[in-house]
């Protein structure tokens, strides 16, 4: 605030300075606005992830414990998650390639891609983000460790990618 010069004269603000002053003003005001946008972009972002997440359709036996575990893995992990109880899974594996050698105790559909067995959400993701040209991926069996499967020890497993020939690959390993 300026003083006033003459009495009863009111104050005022001083005046932006012109020329560079006034340009640092403008730059600094453009920073702060910059840091603001970058802040909430990354308090939202997210939760706007979690909001555009995958639906996948689980087709699972209605009386096993660690197929209910592991939809509640991928609903941990922000999948929408729609369960299907069967009494015969043959069908469904059938219906989707899932062979002998593939097989495990649930099956699951999103966006095109099969995901058999226990099959963590993060290996979901990257399938889903990378499109590789599979018809999807599985965890053969019931390894100890992988998720639903928690427990005292954990075994060693890979996640597998497989074509619509049978033909597998290491998507990764744990």
């Amino acid at each position: 605030m300026t003083k006033p010069d003459k009495p009863g004269e009111k104050t005022r603000p001083p005046k932006a300075p012109k020329g560079k002053g006034r340009a640092r003003l403008w730059n600094m005001a453009a920073i702060i606005g910059t840091v603001a946008i970058l802040a909430g972009v990354a308090i939202w972002a997210p939760s706007l992830k979690k909001a555009r997440a995958a639906e996948i359709i689980v087709y699972k036996s209605p009386t096993c414990g660690c197929c209910r575990d592991w939809v509640d893995h991928l609903r941990d992990e922000g999948f929408r998650v729609t369960a299907h109880d069967r009494k015969d899974m043959s069908a469904i594996k059938a219906q989707n390639g899932i062979t002998r050698k593939l097989a495990s105790c649930h099956t699951a559909l999103v966006e095109g891609y099969v995901v058999e067995g226990h099959v963590p959400a993060r290996d979901i993701k990257r399938l889903l983000e990378e499109k590789p040209a599979v018809a999807g991926l599985a965890v053969p069996g019931m390894p100890m460790g992988s998720p639903g499967m928690e427990g005292a020890y954990e075994d060693p497993y890979d996640v597998l990618t497989f074509d619509k020939n049978g033909r597998t690959r290491v998507f990764s390993s744990y």
